[in-house]
């Protein structure tokens, strides 16, 4: 099992360790509840130092990258970062990803931990114009600082203003005493916060620093296992739960990444016209429990009458919310808010209520 850089960080602060996509990575620290609501009222530091970074530069590059996702990164300015995925040619997800805008001709891609081999095989496979791509995941660390807090446990740090920040977009800047480190603000937590990406040798010493500059805000090490709470809450999708090869990004909700008609050719762009000109069979849904048991991916989702409309992606119990929530495909009949389905628990009908995303609203 592979460990990140800031493996040593985790292990001496008693951190409960899981396999996730091959690392050996840290799902909880002091539990799942109490890491949750520190990000939503303070701010927190996660390792996520396992996600991929793929570099495409030269000419070409963007032609490459029009060709192997669906959102447009013609409309990007240097400094732009913009959340796109990669169609399978089968009406399927290969991954969803971020696209950063490092230069004129240069890009990085950031993908899933979980499907790093399998992204950078397909767009190599649609690498006809001999871009240079270059896999510069192995030295990479990445750390999420995410919370209300977050501009005023980081800012000492550096002399980049983060409060004029804007949603989607980086710099690369000074951090810590380090040159060159890319500092984004795209999130992942619904609570705000940015992104620091930074060579392997020099994680360990940001990490401390981050620590100790935000340890009058409430920073304290967050888990996976929040992570995936949080992101629940704002109706993100959860690549292998919520999307996968088998789901268009249409009936996933992502129409919005999905730009139809854009001038470039992409992969599935036909198919997706025709799927969105017929109408979708199936949609991604928010939804509420009755009760407090959460809903599980895999359940099946039922009609009144017990006839399978569908099936559950992500559930969980929403610590922000107070509420058993989750997501999951339905046939398009019944997936208007407001709508009744019920969760199908081991033979037992539990009733839910389809309701709009995001679960969680900050105030």
């Amino acid at each position: 099992m592979k460990k990140t850089a800031l493996y040593d960080k985790h292990f001496n602060l008693g951190a409960k360790m899981v396999s996730f996509a091959g690392y050996d990575m840290p799902v909880s620290y002091t539990g799942i509840i109490e890491e949750h609501q520190t990000v939503r009222k303070q701010v927190g530091i996660f390792d996520v130092s396992h996600m991929g970074e793929f570099i495409l530069k030269g000419e070409g590059a963007l032609d490459l990258i029009q060709r192997v996702t669906s959102n447009d990164a013609s409309k990007l300015d240097k400094g732009d970062a913009q959340y796109s995925c990669l169609p399978n040619g089968k009406g399927g997800i290969v991954d969803d990803l971020l696209v950063y805008k490092l230069g004129e001709e240069e890009y990085m891609l950031v993908v899933n931990a979980s499907n790093m081999q399998k992204d950078w095989d397909w767009i190599k496979s649609h690498n006809t114009a001999k871009v240079e791509m270059k896999d510069i995941s192995e030295g990479t660390s990445l750390m999420a600082v995410q919370g209300p807090n977050a501009v005023e446990a980081l800012q000492a740090l550096t002399e980049v203003d983060l409060g004029a920040m804007k949603y989607y977009t980086f710099v690369r800047g000074t951090f810590a005493g380090i040159d060159n480190v890319i500092i984004s603000a795209t999130g992942y937590t619904g609570s705000g916060g940015f992104e620091i990406y930074v060579a392997n040798e020099n994680a360990a010493g940001i990490w401390d620093a981050i620590m100790d500059a935000g340890a009058d805000y409430g920073i304290k090490p967050i888990g996976l296992g929040a992570r995936d709470t949080l992101r629940l809450e704002m109706g993100y999708c959860l690549y292998g739960n919520d999307i996968n090869d088998t789901t268009s990004s249409l009936e996933a909700g992502l129409g919005w990444i999905t730009k139809l008609k854009k001038e470039s050719d992409f992969v599935d762009k036909q198919f997706l016209i025709d799927q969105k000109a017929a109408g979708i069979s199936r949609k991604l849904v928010g939804f509420e429990v009755s009760g407090k048991r959460p809903p599980r991916n895999g359940y099946p989702i039922v009609d009144a009458d017990g006839n399978e409309i569908g099936v559950v992606t992500s559930g969980t119990k929403g610590p922000s919310v107070g509420l058993s929530i989750g997501m999951g495909y339905v046939a398009k009949g019944h997936s208007k808010k407001g709508s009744t389905i019920f969760i199908d628990v081991r033979g037992k009908k539990i009733e839910a209520t389809v309701v709009g995303l995001p679960f969680y609203k900050a105030k």
